[in-house]
């Protein structure tokens, strides 16, 4: 099983920045410029969404401009995105792409990094805890997502409608999409998506996705939001695949890092 982050690899200078997880993470991919996007997942089977109705769902961005992560506003201050994806770029190199729907625009504004958490059990993105809040310089104008209770089962209920936004690829190997998109796809029950993934961890993730197939995140959207209405409880991580039968995305369980994600999110003190 070819498992895969949903990041997308970038090349600098000739030299590989990112992604050297097992597994495919479904947010949109980076720019059309990238020659490494083809590893990046995006978007599948969904359709163009809003920020207007997603006004937390943001970007990451490299030194060059390049898109190569999705992210998600958590504060005005801070954005939470998967570990994998925080450790793919120099934080000197990285920005926050907020309000800005569709890429090839200037709209929105574009913040730099100030400060990277990574959670200290990280690893890889099969392991679990791939999960990272960034502190940015400047105001993050814009709504943030609600974060779960951390004892909250009900949004983590198999069959529970979710929404996966990104701006990765639209199939397995495809372009990269200009705008942001957003899918609706069903969360996994923990039996069934232990029996998808050997590694699978209840405690630290979470599945989505249908049977069939069809539907999911893909290279490019790793990072980004998977939401019940506007509460956050996952992040994009890892797949096989981009909307393959029997192998839904996995996603960080937001609920199992809700205190870590409040304490870097707090606003600055200066």
């Amino acid at each position: 099983m070819a498992v895969k982050s949903r990041r997308t690899l970038l090349l600098a200078s000739g030299a590989l920045l990112a992604v050297a997880a097992v597994v495919v993470p479904v947010v949109a991919g980076a720019a059309s410029a990238d020659p490494a996007s083809a590893n990046q997942p995006r978007i599948v089977g969904g359709d163009k969404a809003s920020l207007s109705d997603h006004p937390y769902a943001v970007y990451l961005t490299d030194g060059g401009g390049n898109q190569f992560c999705g992210a998600v506003i958590v504060s005005s201050t801070a954005v939470a995105t998967a570990a994998h994806c925080a450790k793919a770029v120099a934080k000197q190199e990285m920005h926050v792409v907020a309000g800005r729907e569709d890429k090839r625009t200037d709209e929105g504004d574009v913040l730099s990094v100030s400060k990277i958490w990574i959670s200290k059990g990280y690893s890889d993105p099969t392991q679990g805890d791939d999960v990272a809040v960034l502190t940015v310089r400047g105001q993050l104008d814009y709504r943030p997502a609600k974060l779960p209770d951390s004892g909250d089962a009900a949004a983590y209920s198999a069959g529970t409608q979710a929404t996966v936004l990104g701006w990765g690829r639209v199939a397995d190997g495809g372009a990269r999409s200009d705008y942001l998109r957003s899918a609706q796809v069903p969360v996994v029950s923990d039996s069934d998506c232990r029996s998808d993934y050997s590694m699978y961890d209840q405690k630290t993730m979470v599945c989505a996705g249908y049977e069939k197939g069809g539907v999911d995140a893909c290279q490019g959207d790793s990072g980004g939001p998977l939401v019940v209405g506007d509460t956050l409880i996952g992040i994009v991580s890892f797949g096989d695949g981009c909307g393959k039968a029997g192998k839904p995305g996995v996603y960080t369980r937001v609920s199992a890092y809700v205190d870590d994600i409040q304490a870097q999110a707090k606003s600055r003190i200066f």
